[in-house]
């Protein structure tokens, strides 16, 4: 028996170390080698062991490693026959992860991922290897012979999740690529190698991250290398790649490390094979130039038909299954999205117009322009037209007349209030005419334009109507020879539109929306060649809202005041009676535009099983 305090080493070169430990280690006897049949897990009072049964006579080795803390237990002299099972991840004191393998011939390696540095004893039976370690709690055991015998204490309380340092199961197949992948989620790794046989060093990745690494047989060299906490798949692509290597991955997820030249010349004779893929939710003709960028290059090949909207892709065997994985986690059903619109304009228009318009005049007199007089030249025989005993008499020589604004009128030439008031001053007669108006005009549009989507994909709502508009081509009329004028109509849409395109957020329940509200009509205007101008409110933007939230898009106040005084001057402005002697309009338009938007998800979708999509 013997004792070993799991205390951190020197961080550079532990498994540098654990190499020559490994060439240091005591020879093998000349004798059938023994037989590791099972490796479990089990709980025994104030301790948690680790039972390697073994069939035969083995010699020991062990070392530790850090960053993760870890136990590495050499079985010299053994070969392994128990079937290799994936630890199940579950804590068990302090053991969070056990990994077996055929480390060479003659050698069999238990790897022991422990959640702190830890003491631990190691005993040597007839039948067993035991690894001890101190434990307080008691949990279920677990055997690689699919066994999982519970003790008297139970299983053990769920914990924290594992961290990224300390995975549950092994590390996920790597993708053949000749440069390191620029994000990595596999265990971090820190190491030093000094002039190290680049076998040795593939090994020892081989062994931290459980996969099974096939080595080229011209592949040799040396590597000196200080990796200090990088994801174990980049670290061990950086070296490759430094002794000019590469590495593919073969179905069954064994990794073959080998020159570029040899890897390519192997590629170049694998024989091709073709497999329709089927799409479900896309279409096949949008996910092609996809597919292309994953085939092999110069090899592989992708084609969209449209009549069973699928995919025929052509490439090698070996790559065959990724590429199809690739397709059909591209082909994912997508939720859809139900969105609503509200646009809101207000156009409120309040006129105010008074005036008073005076005519002061004779008989005699024939230009006054609101009381219309007889034009005493009008006769051609010079008869007058008065009566014969009518007396007429003009003071100061010269009559005086129109003195007033008689020439104004409301601005709309409607007046709602008519009153006129006439009197006479000698052979003179005063009238004077007042017009009144106040008019208010409100014009209240409301509407709620509403599309259902699916996601990522664009979507518009058109209601309205097509108001055609006659243009005249007078260019060819004018031309040398004679020409006849062309004349050509083109509709323009006038009503509510509403485009969209929405993006589900999946995580945060959130739509992302790039959208254009628009509303629009035909109105009669003078300043136009047609006779009409269109008025437009529209807002166009992308912005981001939250699962039934509701959203401002668009807000516009616009408040026009128009102020008009006319009238006699210097008496239109005396304080009081001013108003007497004038027009006064005012007008006040105030245009309200408010434009919301309201995004449902209708079909919020979990992950897929595989049995299919399933709702939530």
């Amino acid at each position: 028996m013997r004792r070993a305090p799991l205390l951190p080493g020197r961080a550079g070169g532990l498994m540098a170390l654990a190499a020559l430990q490994l060439a240091a280690g005591p020879a093998v006897s000349a004798r059938p080698p023994a037989d590791v049949t099972a490796v479990s897990v089990r709980s025994a009072p104030g301790r948690a062991e680790v039972v390697i049964d073994v069939r035969g006579v083995v010699e020991v080795s062990d070392f530790v490693l850090r960053d993760p803390a870890r136990l590495v237990v050499d079985l010299v002299g053994a070969r392994l026959v128990a079937p290799t099972i994936q630890y199940d991840g579950v804590p068990r004191g302090g053991i969070r992860n056990i990994r077996y393998a055929q480390f060479r011939p003659d050698v069999v390696r238990v790897v022991i991922e422990l959640d702190s540095a830890r003491d631990y004893q190691i005993s040597q039976e007839d039948a067993a290897v035991r690894v001890a370690f101190e434990a307080s709690e008691s949990f279920a055991a677990w055997s690689s012979d699919g066994t999982r015998a519970a003790t008297a204490g139970a299983r053990a309380a769920p914990t924290a999740p594992l961290p990224a340092a300390f995975p549950a199961a092994p590390p996920a197949a790597l993708r053949a690529a000749p440069e390191p992948q620029q994000v990595s989620q596999q265990p971090r790794i820190s190491v030093t190698f000094d002039r190290a046989d680049i076998n040795e060093v593939i090994a020892n990745f081989a062994t931290f991250s459980g996969r099974s690494i096939i080595v080229g047989k011209d592949v040799a060299g040396e590597v000196t290398a200080e990796i200090r906490d990088q994801p174990w798949d980049v670290a061990f692509y950086a070296i490759l790649a430094g002794q000019g290597l590469a590495a593919s991955e073969l179905p069954g997820g064994i990794i073959r490390v080998d020159s570029r030249a040899i890897l390519a010349t192997q590629d170049s004779i694998e024989p091709l094979t073709t497999r329709l893929i089927r799409i479900n939710y896309a279409r096949a003709s949008s996910l092609t130039a996809s597919v292309l960028s994953v085939v092999t290059p110069g090899r592989g090949r992708a084609v969209a038909d449209t009549t069973t909207n699928s995919i025929i892709v052509t490439d090698l065997r070996s790559r065959m299954a990724d590429v199809e994985a690739f397709v059909q986690s591209l082909d994912v059903r997508t939720p859809q999205v139900a969105i609503q619109a509200k646009i809101i304009f207000v156009d409120r228009t309040d006129l105010e117009d008074l005036g008073i318009r005076y005519d002061f005049g004779s008989s005699t007199q024939f230009f006054n322009r609101l009381i219309q007089r007889p034009d005493l030249a009008a006769d051609p025989t010079g008869a007058t037209p008065f009566d014969a005993g009518e007396t007429i008499i003009n003071l100061g020589g010269n009559a005086v007349a129109a003195i007033a604004n008689a020439s104004e009128r409301l601005r709309n030439g409607n007046p709602a209030l008519e009153l006129v008031y006439s009197t006479v001053i000698g052979n003179f007669a005063l009238s004077a005419f007042l017009d009144a108006l106040q008019q208010v005009s409100l014009a209240d549009v409301q509407a709620e334009p509403q599309v259902t989507v699916v996601d990522n994909r664009a979507a518009s709502i058109f209601v309205g109507e097509r108001t055609p508009i006659r243009q005249i081509d007078v260019a060819g009329a004018g031309a040398a020879g004679g020409g006849v004028a062309r004349a050509t109509t083109t509709l323009q849409p006038t009503g509510i539109t509403l485009r969209v395109t929405p993006h589900v957020v999946m995580g945060t329940r959130e739509v992302l929306l790039e959208l254009h509200a628009e509303r629009s009509a035909v109105q009669a205007s003078a300043l136009s060649e047609i006779g009409a101008v269109f008025t437009t409110q529209e807002g166009t933007t992308e912005l981001l809202v939250r699962d039934g939230e509701t959203a401002v898009i668009g807000g516009l106040t616009v408040t026009e005041v128009t102020v008009t005084k006319t009238g006699i001057p210097f008496l239109v402005n005396l304080p009081v009676v001013g108003r007497l002697f004038g027009f006064r309009s005012s007008k006040e338009q105030r245009r309200d535009l408010l434009i919301l938007v309201t995004p449902h998800i209708v079909d919020d979708l979990s992950t897929p099983g595989p049995g299919g999509p399933e709702r939530r």
